[in-house]
């Protein structure tokens, strides 16, 4: 029995590894998009208000822990 708890708890250890990994990766790429695209901004009715980098990485991990989800839907 304790044999098999020590397998589950390094299967989750490893799910967390793969899963921040996932995130770093969509980060990293989110760096990429704010990089090559530069200073962005979003009109709405007349004003604008400008995005920086931070939540466009912010974003790309969110997309790369979907990712990660994803994969785990399907396995």
């Amino acid at each position: 029995m304790e044999v098999l708890k020590a397998m589950a708890k390094k299967h989750k250890e490893n799910d967390a590894q793969e899963a921040a990994a996932f995130a770093a990766g969509g980060a990293a790429a989110g760096a990429g998009v704010a990089a090559t695209v530069g200073g962005m901004g979003l009109a709405v009715g007349g004003t604008a208000v400008a995005i920086g980098a931070a939540p466009v990485v912010a974003a790309g991990a969110v997309v790369g822990l979907a990712a990660y989800g994803l994969k785990k839907l399907f396995e």
